[in-house]
């Protein structure tokens, strides 16, 4: 029986999402499978590792026993020798190390040092096979600006952006701010260009508005992106999920106005705003639409610009491209990709005929499927250069 790893928490804004997506979306399903032993792998918010049963619980998180768990436990340490092996000593000084072989690794972490490429490029060192794009693709990805640059070189329409550095808000805020209104029309949207989950993200419609966002911005991110709203907006998102032949899920249409914009609160937080959207399904990011009424072609149009944007930005095991629509021009403009959709978008995915156990399993399949691509390129080149020494 193989070992799956998952891992989740981690140094990021959204822990808390993180461990819900790892828990209800990605632990229960592979057990359900009965083909893998699935270890849990809790990152804290100081960075130390954590394996535990225990960790399978959501309660020792919703109740705030995790902060005695970490008092009391001893944080896992990595052995790298070809690949991956978990070491826990046990309690008392006789007590015998626990280990574990690690055949693939699971990421269910949101954001920063996890979805970003940065637990995808320790991986890659040790060579363990992992759900999800890899450390290239998901650092593109993570970062909306790199994303939209990326997608315009590849001929995809994207709406207007500037991108400024925190050292030039925090130092020239008032002429960052002339820089947005000499280039870009109220109203616009300022994020921070790598968090997901919508922190951080303000709309603003005027220059004392344009001035708190960017401070908002800049606490949480050292790169922010500015970008001009779509007008008669409609907003849909597309899983996908596959390496090499993409397969979308259905196009989802969040049940929310332009004006209130699909933040953390709307996405997370007793499953929408002001309970909008009674009439849609209840998803990982509130009430939605699915699949998205729109006009045949305009759908289409949607699907093959999502799947475009996977594929241009080298996207691979699974991922979520959201993208604008102005409905009186007809036209999509990609918005940004998500390497990492909170729950998986298992919701959407059931609707499209695909369980969350049939889901986890194909998302194996593809992680072990890529690592043996790797395996096969190669990576070290013999030389007489030493020699010369």
């Amino acid at each position: 029986m193989e070992t799956v790893a998952v891992f989740f928490g981690g140094r990021s804004a959204e822990h808390d999402v993180s461990i819900v997506t790892a828990l209800s979306s990605v632990i229960k399903p592979l057990e359900l499978t009965r083909k893998y032993k699935v270890e849990a792998i809790y990152i804290a918010k100081n960075g130390a590792w954590y394996w535990d049963e225990k960790l399978k619980d959501i309660t020792l998180f919703t109740s705030g026993a995790i902060e005695s768990f970490i008092e009391s436990a001893k944080p896992v340490s990595v052995q790298f020798d070809g690949g991956m092996v978990l070491i826990k000593q046990g309690k008392g000084l006789a007590a015998k190390k626990q280990t574990t072989r690690i055949d693939v690794v699971f990421p269910a972490m949101h954001g920063t040092y996890g979805e970003d490429g940065s637990l995808m490029g320790l991986l890659d060192m040790a060579g363990v096979a992992y759900v999800g794009c890899d450390t290239a693709s998901a650092a593109v990805a993570m970062d909306k600006v790199l994303a939209k640059q990326q997608a315009a070189a590849s001929g995809i329409p994207i709406t207007k952006f500037v991108w400024f550095t925190k050292t030039k808000v925090d130092n020239e805020l008032a002429a960052t701010i002339k820089q947005v209104t000499a280039s870009l029309s109220y109203p616009v949207f300022v994020k921070p260009a790598h968090l997901g989950s919508s922190i951080g993200i303000s709309r603003a419609t005027n220059d004392q508005e344009l001035s708190n966002a960017l401070e908002v911005a800049a606490h949480y991110d050292n790169k922010i992106l500015v970008e001009e709203a779509v007008q008669n907006l409609i907003e849909v998102t597309l899983p996908i999920i596959g390496n090499n032949e993409p397969i979308p899920a259905l196009l989802e249409k969040p049940l929310t106005s332009a004006e209130d914009f699909f933040d953390f609160e709307t996405k997370y937080m007793q499953g929408g705003k002001k309970g909008k959207g009674s009439k849609g399904s209840k998803g990982a990011q509130g009430y939605s639409q699915i699949p998205a009424e729109l006009p045949d072609d305009l759908y289409s149009t949607a699907e093959m610009t999502g799947l475009a944007v996977y594929q241009a930005l080298s996207c691979s095991g699974i991922a979520r491209v959201d993208m604008l629509i102005d409905s009186k021009a007809g036209k999509v403009y990609f918005n940004e990709v998500n390497p990492l959709p909170g729950g998986l978008y298992a919701h959407n995915w059931s609707k499209a005929g695909v369980s969350s156990v049939e889901l986890v399993e194909k998302l194996i399949i593809y992680a072990k499927e890529r690592a043996a691509q790797r395996q096969v390129l190669a990576t070290t080149f013999s030389t007489n250069y030493l020699q010369q020494f």
